[in-house]
């Protein structure tokens, strides 16, 4: 999202400017295309730089097209309550920058202080010398210097965009790497078939180096990674969950555990903590069955169904009603959310009856909304579509309307920004319902910056 996905504006908040800010814009302006896959301008900064990604802990190097995010926030979880100091590197961001660079500590990580973040884009800019080099590239390299600098137990690794030629791919010799539930996304740089796509993510594997692997409802997904592992000898983990009525049971051949269901709603993190626990079989690192268990109640990762109890918007709802917010934007994301509306529809738990779905839906013009909306549209009663605040790439909020009314959803309306949308959703019901904000990462950050 770059080498990975767009980095994502500023959403049009409060937030106050800090002293990154400008390097970050300079950066930005150091290579003509946002998304460009190469290892050379990674290589030739690292070796400036003296080689900071042949200097850090072991190493959980996870692609994927769904999930990452979440199996790295599982993984953090669990070592984090076995003790260990983990370094984090995700993206994008929701609000800040600072949210891809967590720092390892005794008591848990951090995020990266302003200062030190931007002593350290600095650096890297006097380095790079004015070469052209994606806003990704340059930043992945920050996060290197800051993880090879101060002292921690493992890095969690999550690719951007790809594998192959993902600016993250730099890491000789990781200690496992993980690849999550794999969909279509980013056709145009890792190709149209899922075998292409699959292709390019196993690019992380390294010869002798374990994979775990998520489990791949597509035959030609799995056949790929397969065909990869196999041709450079990277000996594959099997592993395997089971949902129950109390949680689910793991199993692989060194751990066999009884769970309650992840601290992360939607039956779908079953499988991303499996991939997690799956993971720590292979690190150097003892993490006891009470940690995985701490772990997996303690886990937190925003924007995925992530339900708002606290501030503006939430607090603007009447009472009995429910506000949901999920960044998932393809069509795994969208067949994720018709699970949990199955869930949703059924009675709650008081015997009372299930609360209706209304979305609050926009997305960038560069995603399929048909793959994502089409499996929603049977169980949501009503939709408002907004634009995405400060994205020139976003549909609008009509065309969005369009699209609800193709997939079937005959109560939409477009709304001049969330707080409108919520509004008229609570205007136009007497009862309490359920509203999911869903289509985007970048609407989701929107979000959480306005709700604060």
């Amino acid at each position: 999202m770059i080498d990975a996905p767009t980095p994502l504006a500023t959403p049009p908040t409060r937030l106050a400017a800090t002293r990154s800010d400008p390097v970050l814009d300079r950066l930005k302006g150091l290579h003509p295309k946002v998304i460009d896959l190469s290892l050379d301008r990674m290589h030739r900064l690292l070796a400036a730089l003296d080689h900071p990604e042949r200097k850090l802990p072991p190493v959980v190097h996870v692609a994927g097209t769904n999930g990452k995010g979440s199996t790295v926030a599982f993984l953090r979880a669990m070592l984090e309550a076995a003790g260990y100091r983990v370094h984090v590197y995700t993206s994008p961001h929701l609000v800040r920058f600072h949210e891809r660079i967590r720092l390892g500590g005794r008591q848990g990580g951090r995020l990266i202080d302003d200062d030190h973040l931007a002593a350290l884009l600095e650096e890297c800019e006097v380095a790079n010398a004015g070469n052209p080099i994606t806003f990704f590239e340059v930043t992945t390299v920050a996060a290197f210097l800051a993880f090879s600098r101060e002292p921690a137990d493992v890095v969690l690794l999550e690719t951007g965009l790809g594998g192959r030629l993902d600016a993250t791919n730099v890491v000789d010799r990781p200690a496992v790497t993980a690849i999550t539930r794999i969909s279509y996304d980013h056709r145009q740089f890792l190709g149209d078939s899922l075998l292409e796509i699959a292709s390019e993510k196993a690019g992380i594997f390294k010869p002798g180096v374990p994979v775990v692997l998520a489990p791949q409802p597509e035959a030609d997904a799995l056949k790929a990674l397969n065909l990869r592992a196999n041709a450079i000898a990277a000996p594959i983990h099997g592993w395997s969950v089971e949902e129950r009525p109390d949680g689910f049971r793991f199993e692989s051949a060194k751990r066999r555990l009884d769970l309650p269901m992840p601290g992360l709603a939607g039956a779908h993190q079953i499988t991303n903590a499996g991939v997690a626990i799956a993971c720590l079989d292979h690190l150097p690192l003892a993490v006891d069955d009470d940690a995985v268990r701490r772990g997996l109640a303690s886990v937190e990762w925003p924007a995925r169904l992530q339900r708002l109890t606290r501030g503006p918007l939430a607090e603007s709802l009447p009472p009995g009603w429910e506000l949901w917010l999920d960044g998932g934007h393809n069509d795994s994301a969208g067949e994720v959310l018709a699970r949990q509306a199955v869930d949703w529809s059924c009675a709650q738990p008081d015997g009372s009856p299930a609360l209706p779905l209304l979305l609050i839906y926009g997305m960038l013009s560069s995603k399929d909304p048909f793959e994502f909306l089409g499996p929603l549209a049977p169980f949501t009663h009503s939709l408002r579509a907004v634009a995405i605040p400060g994205e020139e790439a976003s549909f609008t909020a009509e065309e969005s309307c369009e699209t609800a009314n193709l997939c079937g959803i005959r109560d939409h309306a477009a709304a001049d920004g969330v707080d409108a949308a919520l509004a008229d959703l609570v205007a136009a019901r007497r009862t309490p319902a359920r509203v999911l904000i869903c289509g985007s990462l970048y609407l989701a950050g929107s979000v959480l910056a306005e709700n604060g």
